[in-house]
């Protein structure tokens, strides 16, 4: 998935209100970018980091500029949690997640498990559909990728309802889009979030399948390139 414009780059000052962050720029100008992540982006908000935004010019919106990339152990990591469900479409529907290969048909946000709506549902008349939850990971601690970075019921009742679809009858599974390269393994948060870990070691045993796979991140593009083993 490339940018579709050129992100500027500057230097993190600091986040505050969930959603607002100053950025440096390197033009001299300093902005207040939109951050899309509702997590608390751990190992990813030091102040004096190289961060990367992009521009927007669309006069409705409040503003200018959103808040990309960061530099985070040893490279950029990915904080915009709204383009995960994009990165995991666009690889399922280019072949490069081998085990969600071979479905007719992509849909994304269908209602599911009462209130739910999962993000991509796979169908081919030939088979059960497959419900696929995505969670994007941004923080990473020596090497290990961890979600949560914050405690999240709802994440846990996506797990729950995971389950209920594979006792149905259909098939689950849980995608991890890992928006860092300096990882070699997923892990639960369990620290941070313990019911989450919980959660996700019953939707495992009960069927749900759990993926990790590991982006190349650059201020150009960030893509999908890697499985990542997950150890729970």
């Amino acid at each position: 998935m490339r940018f579709p414009t050129p992100l500027l780059p500057g230097v993190f000052l600091r986040r505050y209100k969930r959603f607002f962050a100053d950025i440096a720029l390197d033009s001299g100008e300093t902005v207040t970018a939109h951050t899309p992540n509702t997590g608390t982006l751990r190992t990813c908000n030091d102040p004096g980091a190289l961060a990367y935004v992009s521009e927007s010019d669309n006069p409705r919106r409040k503003l200018r500029y959103t808040w990309e990339l960061v530099q985070s152990g040893a490279g950029l990591a990915g904080v915009n949690t709204s383009l995960a469900n994009a990165l995991a479409e666009e690889a399922v529907r280019a072949g490069r997640i081998p085990a969600l290969r071979g479905y007719a048909s992509l849909r994304r946000e269908v209602r599911y498990g009462g209130n739910s709506r999962v993000d991509l549902l796979l169908e081919d008349g030939a088979r059960p559909p497959c419900y696929v939850e995505v969670k994007n990971v941004s923080m990473g601690r020596a090497g290990v990728a961890a979600f949560p970075d914050a405690v999240s019921a709802r994440a846990a009742r996506h797990m729950a309802a995971l389950a209920g679809e594979v006792r149905a009858g259909n098939r689950a599974a849980v995608l991890f889009v890992v928006q860092r390269m300096d990882c070699a393994r997923l892990e639960p948060a369990d620290d941070i979030d313990p019911a989450y870990g919980r959660a996700l070691r019953e939707a495992a045993a009960a069927g749900v399948e759990v993926l990790a796979w590991q982006a190349e991140v650059s201020p150009a593009a960030i893509d999908l390139v890697a499985p990542l083993p997950v150890r729970l």
